[in-house]
Parts: C-alpha cells; structure tokens; sequence
C-alpha cells in the first residue's frame, strides 16, 4: 500500500477500530496489521496524540501473564469525531472513484 494512502487514513482505522472494541496497544497493533503494515512505534506516537487531544481515555488492567495492559476507549468527543472522519472519508472516496473511472 502506498505509504502517503495509509498516513492519511491511520488515524480513522484505529479510531474505527476503537469504536467496535476498547483494545490494549499491542491488539490494536495486530488487528490494523492484518489489513496494512504498520509500525507499533507510529500507532503508539498516534494513540499518544489522540489522548492529548481528548478523543481517547487510557486504563490499566491487570494480567497474569505479565504486566498490566493499558487499554483505549474512545471518549464521547473521540466518537462524534470518529463519525464525522468516517462521513468525511467516505465522502473522499467517492469523488476519487468519480475521477478515477
């Protein structure tokens, strides 16, 4: 995949996966990684930002296996984001499919 496509579209598959299921990092890093490649440092950097920016809240959970997880959810503001990215993106892709047929 194009690399300036997947820049561009990353931040709504993780919120788009967020938004099916609260995930720790690592989860997140394999579900996304069965589509596209992805880095987990860039997907940490991009969890990071949308934490800043109010759109996801972070808790921790204990494991047996090892150390405690810290999941992601969205927030109220990180969902009515989510929608309007989604709208947005789809409204993109038809006016690209439109020029591109």
């Amino acid at each position: 995949m194009n690399a300036q496509f997947k820049k561009g579209v990353l931040e709504l598959c993780v919120l788009a996966q967020l938004a099916k299921a609260e995930q720790y990092g690592y989860e997140l890093t394999e579900t996304i990684s069965q589509e596209m490649s992805v880095a987990s440092g860039t997907l940490y950097l991009l969890l990071r930002r949308l934490k800043d920016e109010q759109y996801v809240e972070t808790y921790l959970v204990e494991t047996a296996e090892g150390p405690a997880r810290k999941y992601y959810k969205l927030t109220t503001k990180g969902l009515d984001y989510t929608q309007a990215l989604k709208h947005g993106w789809l409204d993109f892709i038809q006016q690209v499919d439109r020029l591109i047929q």
